[in-house]
Order: structure tokens, then sequence, then C-alpha cells
């Protein structure tokens, strides 16, 4: 159990100490909201202030702001939850990527025709982050989260958005050339995935488009050739859409329809990594 910090409101008087407890409070507020995870539909007084390691009085006072401002909702047993604040403010950081009409609609027609979930991850510093995702329909799939957090060093679009965004790096200049990357087991050891880069009008990185599913059924070469192209092919349409080079994806497009996903040549550095989880 963290230590519980002293509280900042009952201490103190003045001009002077309110200015400066004023950046102390926000901290304890997102600590509050940051408190939730991505399994928590609810939590109690006591477990908020356990997680946080504040005062239950310094909670509870926060609590109450934080529900007159939108961003926490009592329930009626008494328990706290999320409010729809943070979904609005979500809205907006979706926007500002100003991607979604152009993904949204590639996102459906990759899971739709592939059977797995399709997504596209941004970098949040040393994290990748889902900023759109469609699942199929089908029972058996990977699920994940809108805004869900992943490490950035683990799983195939984590790959990408290290190739692209650490351009110097030595380590990712396979995934550079070839335009894509596999992971098998990285994050979870029962998924399975294969991202490519969505560039931008100035060539810059955009995302990493992913396809993911359960690792029995990336587990063929055949089924891997058929996301890549896919991936590459979607690829290189959502780039020209944002007015990026299409024509950049072309010789991988050409090299893997050719050759296939095959342990020799070029595509060796990949299927080396698919077994070490």
């Amino acid at each position: 159990m963290a230590p519980q910090t002293a509280d900042p409101l009952a201490a103190g008087s003045g001009a002077g100490a309110e200015s400066s407890s004023g950046v102390a409070v926000l901290d304890r507020a997102f600590a509050i909201l940051g408190a939730f995870g991505p399994g928590d539909d609810r939590l109690t007084l006591t477990e908020l202030s356990r997680r946080t390691g504040l005062y239950k009085s310094t909670v509870l006072r926060l609590l109450a702001a934080l529900e007159h401002g939108g961003f926490i909702r009592k329930l009626e047993d008494g328990q706290y939850a999320i409010g729809p604040q943070p979904l609005r403010l979500a809205a907006l950081y979706q926007r500002s990527f100003q991607v979604g009409p152009v993904i949204e609609p590639i996102l459906q027609q990759l899971s739709r025709d592939l059977g797995e979930t399709a997504s596209l991850y941004v970098r949040q510093g040393d994290h990748r982050l889902v900023l759109f995702r469609v699942e199929p329909a089908r029972a058996v799939r990977v699920s994940i989260r809108i805004g869900e957090e992943f490490p950035i060093d683990k799983g195939a679009s984590g790959k990408v958005l290290l190739a692209f965004t650490e351009s110097q790096d030595p380590r990712w200049l396979e995934v550079r050339e070839q335009l894509w990357a596999v992971s098998h087991g990285e994050r979870d050891p029962e998924t399975a995935s294969v991202s490519v880069p969505v560039f931008g009008a100035t060539g810059e990185l955009v995302g990493a488009l992913a396809l993911s599913g359960p690792k029995a059924r990336f587990d063929m070469a055949s089924t891997l050739t058929a996301a890549l192209i896919n991936l590459l092919e979607c690829a290189k349409r959502a780039t020209v859409a944002l007015g990026g080079i299409g024509s950049r994806f072309d010789a991988s497009i050409a090299r893997t329809t050719q050759e296939g996903f095959r342990p020799d040549g070029g595509l060796k550095f990949e299927l080396q990594h698919l077994g070490s989880g």
C-alpha cells in the first residue's frame, strides 16, 4: 500500500499557500482518474484511497469536484465510475490526428475480410496506444480497447513505431526496409500480430496499422503472407488518402506477393523471432 499523503487542502492558509497547493491538488485529481484501470468499471472510496495513497477525506473532496466537472460519476451503490467528460476529450484527441475518416473504413474492411482484430496504434512515449480498432464478429478473437496502452517494445506495431520514430536505430533497419513487422506471443503468449506503417503528406509516420488474432491462426506462412499483403495494400491506400506517397509500398507488396513469408532471404529476421515470445 502506498503511503498516504498529507492533505494539502488542510494545511496552510492565505494566497501563498493556496497558490502553492494548486498544482498538488491537480496532481491528486489526476491520480484519482489514473487509478481506474482498463478493467475497472467502478471503484469504492476505500479502493481509490488505497491506490492513490491519499486520505479518504482528500479523495472524497476531489471526487466531488471531479463529479461536478463530469469526470467522475457516483453510482447508486456508493461506488465511483468514470464520467462522460473523458469520452468527449478522447473524441477530440482522436480527431486531432485527422485520420479517422480514412482509417476507420480501412480497419472495417480488414477485419471483415480477414476475420481478425484490425487497429491503428500511435506512439505515446514508451507505450503504444490504440487510437482506432475494429473487432470481428467471431467468438475467439483478440479484444483490445480504444485508448488502451501497451509497452512499445513488445508486439509488431511497437516494432513499426520504433522503426520509424527512431530512424537511426540499427535494430529496426530491416523493418524500415521491408515496411512490416511480425510478432508471436510477445505481449500475450496466446496472440500474434502483423503490422505496417501509415505515412502522412510529408512522409511522417502517422501510425502503425495492425492485424492481431489468436496465435494458432497465424502459424502458417500462407496466412501471414495474405495478412501482410492486405495490410500493405491498405496502408498504401491510407497513405495516399492522407496525401502521402503510395509508391513507397510497391516494392514491399511485390516482394511479399512473389516470395511470400518464408524463412530465408530478407524475411529471415522476423521468422527467427516467432518462437521467442
